[in-house]
Order: structure tokens, then sequence, then C-alpha cells
């Protein structure tokens, strides 16, 4: 028994200056994931204040996906609108390289190309769940990114809002004639279509809203939704809250890549990268329809007044709307092409939903309204 114990001691001493010789002489080999996946850091841009979590924390949520994914090897640094470039130029950021990406809507752009406005959202388009359906297997993807290349970009779906609210009026808008003189702040292409009905419209950045209606600088101002529009504190200074926001019934949010930076990653990163920005874009649409509904119920209750916009004011911005796409289309061949697909696509949309969707949602919200929802 001594000697076996002996025995013992002595292997397990030989073996472990063998193994610690071995190590010092050889290095082991790493995983061949680990030698595949090169360090890349990144900035993006936001065109977003950090105080929005839910549109602002799409791009956070993309970077801690990215992260994880790769064991930290993939990272990309989020900087909120104003730290590096303004909110508005995020996408000219991305086009010059001075950032690798941003995190934006395209109709920010809408005045340097109206195309780029396709991407993002048109009036009386679609839903988010159309826009999701069109992006993902309509190819509405492949189609911005064909009309992106001219601007060395590439650009993945990275968030939607959902149908936007109307925006924050000082004063009741009842007619039509209420809207003659008004300046209100509204993004992209939708800027020109209520121009046609006589709003001055203004092209304002999500932090510098609230400053520009409380000292009068605008009369009005549409953002997103009641969530983040209670964080903005639109209600203190205009207490009129219209609904719908028809000019972005499903605005898609989207990530911008530096076509050069884009076409260097490895074929993993890309994979990963567009399944992130995916689970981003649905994500945030979740998020807003969970947080939305509570949001309203607070601002009702801080004395805003809920109104609907009339079927005069939409009837007439519908109207203009078809105007503005056909004077467009005959101006630029990119947003006539994107434009028409986009219609084709939408027509079937709607023509579905007026049967099992809508039967059922309008089915539900009788029953509310007649009390039968209420929880025993």
């Amino acid at each position: 028994m001594k000697k076996t114990s002996l025995d013992r001691r002595s292997f397990l001493t030989r073996a472990s200056v063998g193994g610690a010789a071995a190590a010092a002489g050889t290095v082991l080999a790493a995983p061949a994931i680990a030698q595949e996946a090169p360090q890349i850091s990144w900035r993006l841009a936001s065109s977003f204040p950090k105080s929005l979590d839910t549109i602002y924390g799409g791009a956070e949520e993309l970077s801690t996906r990215l992260n994880e994914a790769t064991d930290g090897r993939f990272n990309i640094q989020v900087f909120s609108a104003g730290e590096i470039v303004p909110g508005l130029d995020a996408i000219n950021a991305t086009t010059d390289g001075t950032v690798e990406c941003s995190h934006s809507v395209g109709y920010y752009n809408w005045g340097k190309d109206p195309a780029f406005a396709c991407g993002a959202d048109l009036p009386f388009t679609f839903s988010a769940r159309a826009k999701a359906a069109y992006n993902y297997h309509g190819g509405g993807v492949e189609n911005y990114n064909t009309f992106l290349e001219k601007y060395d970009l590439v650009s993945y779906p990275g968030g939607n809002t959902g149908v936007q609210m109307g925006g924050w009026y000082r004063n009741e808008i009842n007619s039509l004639q209420d809207l003659q003189g008004l300046k209100l702040r509204i993004s992209g292409l939708a800027g020109r279509v209520v121009e046609r009905l006589g709003v001055v419209p203004q092209q304002i950045a999500g932090g510098d809203i609230y400053p520009s209606l409380e000292r009068g600088t605008i009369d009005a101002a549409e953002w997103v939704g009641p969530y983040d529009d209670e964080k903005l504190g639109f209600h203190k200074v205009a207490p009129y809250y219209y609904y719908p926001g028809f000019w972005e019934g499903g605005p898609t949010v989207s990530f911008f890549v530096n076509k050069g930076q884009w076409d260097s990653l490895p074929e993993n990163y890309k994979s990963l990268f567009r399944t992130a920005a995916q689970a981003v874009d649905q994500n945030m649409l979740a998020k807003y329809d969970h947080l939305n509904p509570t949001a309203l119920k607070s601002l009702v209750g801080q004395g805003a007044q809920l109104r609907s916009f009339s079927e005069e004011i939409l009837t007439a911005a519908f109207t203009a709307a078809q105007e503005v796409y056909a004077e467009l289309s005959n101006e630029n061949e990119d947003f006539k092409t994107q434009y028409e697909a986009m219609l084709a696509f939408r027509d079937d949309w709607f023509l579905y939903q007026q049967t099992a969707e809508y039967t059922f949602d309008t089915f539900m919200m009788i029953q509310q309204r007649n009390g039968g929802l209420t929880k025993a």
C-alpha cells in the first residue's frame, strides 16, 4: 500500500511537470470560430436623445445583442443626437464616413432625395404590421438598398412605432380653415403634403421641439405617441392632442451602415447584424404597444384634450398626398420605383385586412364600449 501511494504521487508529480513544460513550449489552438471573428469597433450616431428610451434604446439594444453574440468582438458605441453630429445629419455622417453607422429615419433625408422617405414611411401607405410584411417578404429591404447604393449606404429596419398620433396643438383644429398658416413641426415628406392644406411645415429634431413649442416659435408639433410625448412634456404647452398621424401609419426606423464598412465585415457578422436588427425592429413596436395605452390614460388625466381629425381634413390630406406622389414619380425615378412597389403590396394588404383582422378588432372594440371587457 505504501509503495502504491508513493507511485501515485510520483506519477502525478511527473504529469504536472510534464504538463507545465508542454504548456510553456506550446500555445493551445484557439477554437476555429474565435480565429475567424475579428475585433470590430464602430461608432453609431443616433438621431434621437437618450431620454427617449424606446426609440433611442433601439440602437443600444443592437449594440448589446452584437456584443453578446460575438463574445465582445463586435462592438458598436452609441452616441445620441448632437454628441457627434446633429440628429438630422446622422445618415449623412454615415455616407461620408464620419461614423460607421447610424440609427435614424429615412425621411429626415427626403430633402436630399425624396426616395429616402420610402424606406421610412409615406402618408397613407402602411400600418406597422403591413410594413414589416412588405420589408421582409415583399421586397422592401431589397428595393431600399438598391436605391441606397448611390449614397454608399446599406440599411436594415431597426424599429417601428406603430400608427403615430397627430400631434399637439395650441388651439382646436375643427376644419381646413384652422390649418391655414399653422406652423407645425412635422418630419419628412409629410411636410410637403400638409403644406398643400395651408400648413407651414417645420422640421425640428426631437430634443428641440419642446422649447420651440413653449416659446411659440411653432403652433403645433407631432412626434411619436403617448409614451414619448409624455416624456417630452408637450401636454404642458399645447393641450389638444389629435389622432391619427396619417402621415406615419407604420414608420420604420432604420440602421444605416456605410457600404464600405459593411462590405468589410465577415459574412457571419453581417448575418448577426441583420438578425439583431430584425429583433430590435419587432421589439420596439412591442414596447410601444405595451407603454402607450397607460401613457395615454395618464396624459388625459393630466388634462390633455383628445381629439380626432375630421373626415374633411383626412380626405383633403389623402388627396394632397396622391398629388405629391404623382409629381415626385415624374421627377424622381428612384422614388417612382419604390412607390409603385409599395402600392401593389398595399392594395392587397388592405383588401385582406377587411376580412379577419378588421372584423375581429372591430367586434372586440364594440364589446369594450359596451362594457363587455370590464374585469369582473
